[in-house]
C-alpha cells in the first residue's frame, strides 16, 4: 500500500513529539527550572502554549481551545484527503505524514491539558530568543515546507 509512508511518518512524529514532551515535562521536570543543553543553542525551557505556534494569537478560553483543535483536525483531514486524490511521491508522503502527526501530537496535548506543552529554545549569537516550541511544531513545519517543495515533483 503506497500510503504506509504516511502513515508510518505520522505515527513517528506523533509518537517522538508525546514521548519528548513526557520526558522533558515529567520525568526532567523542566516547570522546576531550564535546562541547558547545548547553551545558549538548545535550552530547555518550560511553556504552555494556548496559542498557535510561537505563542501567537494566546487564548485563554474554552472555545478558543477547542476551536485551535477544530482547525488542526480540519487540516489534518485536508491535507490527508489532498494527498489522496493526488499521485505524491514518496517525499511528499512523508511530509504529510510529518505534518499530520504533529498536528495530531499538539491536538492531544490540547484535549489533555487544556494547552500545547513546549520546552524548546533556542538563541544564539548574541540574540536572546523567548519563543519556546516542541517537536510537533518542527514536525509540522517541515512538512508544510517538504508539501510545497516536492509537490508537483514525479512520483517516485
Amino acid at each position: 500500500m503506497r500510503y504506509r509512508l504516511l502513515l508510518w511518518a505520522g505515527l513517528a512524529a506523533f509518537l517522538i513529539d508525546q514521548i519528548s514532551k513526557y520526558l522533558v515535562v515529567h520525568v526532567m521536570r523542566v516547570a522546576e527550572g531550564n535546562i541547558d543543553v547545548l547553551p545558549p543553542l538548545v535550552v530547555f525551557k518550560y511553556g504552555e502554549n494556548r496559542g498557535i505556534n510561537f505563542g501567537l494569537f494566546q487564548g485563554n478560553t474554552e472555545a478558543a481551545r477547542w476551536a485551535l483543535i477544530g482547525i488542526s483536525l480540519a487540516i489534518s483531514v485536508g491535507v490527508l484527503i489532498w494527498l489522496m486524490r493526488t499521485t505524491p511521491s514518496k517525499l511528499m508522503l512523508v511530509c504529510g505524514g510529518l505534518l499530520i502527526g504533529g498536528a495530531l501530537a499538539n491536538v492531544v496535548d490540547r484535549v489533555l491539558y487544556g494547552y500545547v506543552l513546549d520546552f524548546l529554545n533556542m538563541s544564539c549569537c548574541g540574540i536572546n530568543n523567548p519563543f519556546v516550541f516542541n517537536l510537533a511544531d518542527v514536525f509540522i513545519f517541515a512538512g508544510a515546507i517538504g508539501l510545497v517543495l516536492f509537490e508537483g515533483k514525479k512520483p517516485s
